[in-house]
């Protein structure tokens, strides 16, 4: 579609779901563009903003780029709100309908540019807000970009939602309907059960509000110009090409955090630092420096996780019983609940303690790249999956929600490099599981985990498809924003 404008500096708009991993990937996309010249705007919320302020070095490191803003918007929430856990979908409800008119007045008043840029040329906007930023960008003839911050594995199975429900696939009528195979979602037919959907689908109306929210944004999808994705071609093509025929435009620059990596050494910029939205603590790296190879068992179940005491419980005694070594993300919100219900047994500290290490928050890409970790225990979010194949370190997946629930089967079924336990928590598997992971089928599993990192690396490397789609991105939204027509 062609956007006749005045010639000028492109400006690019980024607005991303305020929660740790689509910010951390968005943040990445954003530093990219950056490299190569363009003017970044990054609209983040109030309360993602302070706690980005709070924990990372964002403003020094991006005032090393010209024109690069951060700009921050309400969520339409008190200050008080927990943000967490399942109240994130609160989060996505709010912004969809109190963000609206101030989203438009930001764009139209031009306070979200500079005196060389003043005006947004380009929005790329996270999926789950496609709605209402596609209206208003169509209305201003801006061209838009959904970026789906989930795995093109999940992006499709949202797609095929109103077909599943069409085929009365959905509701669920119950347990025993969990392990039925799902007919509706082309490529997928062989191994996707009711119970690997994503969790909105666990929905039993099918006018439940958090079910309705992720199909109709996700059938947003196919207005905006093109799509974004967070993935390479080598590990999702297959699922990519069904995506293509609803959405034709798509960028896939995966895996992000390793695309900056290299584009940074090759830029000669400084190392990348933090976008983390929790306190790091580094005190597990000289933990991990005096472990043996490929020994530890890196647990972390996500920034938005929250389990119960009998399920934290489970999980350490299998882990105590296995014998394995752990590092383990315990977030002070991981359990429901107060004082004693949130802690862990001092018995099964005791016992563990010689042989494992716990810490709020870890820094995640670092660990996994650390010779000492062998495995990874996960709540399979998208970001993690990603960094867990780079580092080619097999994975235990225990999904929590959205998203989680099909990542967790690709890896598993697709990709086998790891172990499916959702919906399960009993001491005995979680103890099995680790002994199947870290050392009866280790060989299997860290030769199918290697082979899949050599073709995430080989994508983002010169001559690969995610560098070649990052340098078309980058010059689509150049021409578009010069007043000639870019591929999208």
């Amino acid at each position: 579609m062609e956007h006749q404008v005045s010639h000028r500096l492109p400006r690019v708009l980024i607005f991303p779901l305020p929660a740790q991993g689509p910010v951390n990937s968005m943040l990445k996309l954003a530093e990219l563009l950056a490299l190569q010249g363009l003017h970044v705007t990054f609209l983040n919320t109030q309360f993602t903003h302070n706690r980005l302020l709070l924990h990372a070095d964002i403003q020094a490191r991006f005032a090393t780029y010209p024109g690069f803003l951060f700009k921050t918007i309400s969520d339409g929430l008190p200050d008080d709100h927990p943000r967490s856990g399942d109240t994130v979908m609160e989060v996505i409800r709010s912004i969809n309908t109190e963000s609206k008119s101030v989203f438009r007045h930001m764009l139209v008043s031009d306070e979200l540019g500079s005196e060389n840029s003043p005006s947004v040329t380009c929005i790329i906007v996270d999926g789950i807000f496609g709605g209402f930023a596609t209206d208003i960008a169509n209305e201003l003839h801006i061209p838009i970009i959904h970026f789906r911050t989930l795995g093109a594995c999940c992006i499709w199975v949202n797609l095929c939602i109103p077909k599943v429900i069409e085929g009365r696939e959905l509701p669920i009528r119950g347990e025993e309907d969990m392990d039925r195979l799902i007919r509706n979602v082309p490529g997928t037919e062989r191994f996707l059960r009711c119970r690997d959907l994503p969790s909105f689908c666990r929905a039993r109306n099918l006018t439940d509000p958090d079910l309705q929210v992720f199909v109709q944004q996700t059938l947003h999808s196919p207005r905006a110009q093109a799509i974004i994705l967070n993935t390479f071609e080598d590990l999702e093509g297959p699922i990519i090409s069904h995506i293509r025929t609803l959405c034709p435009n798509i960028y896939s620059i995966g895996p992000l955090h390793m695309h900056l990596k290299l584009r940074l050494a090759n830029n000669e910029a400084s190392s990348q630092s933090s976008n983390n939205l929790f306190e790091v603590d580094r005190s597990c790296i000289a933990w991990l420096d005096a472990q043996p190879p490929k020994s530890i068992i890196y647990i972390s179940f996500g920034s938005f996780t929250v389990m119960t005491r009998n399920q934290l419980i489970e999980f350490w005694y299998g882990l105590v019983n296995s014998n394995a070594r752990f590092l383990w993300v315990a977030r002070l919100d991981l359990v429901a609940g107060d004082g004693e219900e949130a802690q862990i047994p001092l018995e099964l500290l005791e016992e563990s303690r010689e042989r494992g290490f716990i810490v709020g928050w870890a820094p995640q890409e670092e660990v996994l790249a650390h010779p000492a970790v062998g495995g990874f225990l996960t709540h399979s979010g998208w970001n993690s999956t990603l960094e867990s194949i780079v580092a080619g370190v097999p994975m235990i997946c225990w999904p929590y929600f959205a998203d989680q629930q099909v990542n967790s089967r690709f890896v598993s079924e697709v990709w086998k490099i790891g172990i499916d336990i959702k919906d399960v928590c009993d001491r005995k598997i979680v103890e099995k599981m680790l002994n199947d992971l870290m050392v009866e089928r280790k060989e299997e599993f860290s030769k199918a985990a290697d082979e899949i990192s050599r073709l995430a690396r080989q994508s983002v490397n010169e001559g690969g498809s995610s560098y070649y789609n990052l340098d078309r991105l980058i010059e689509d939204i150049r021409l578009t924003s010069s007043g000639r027509v870019g591929s999208y």
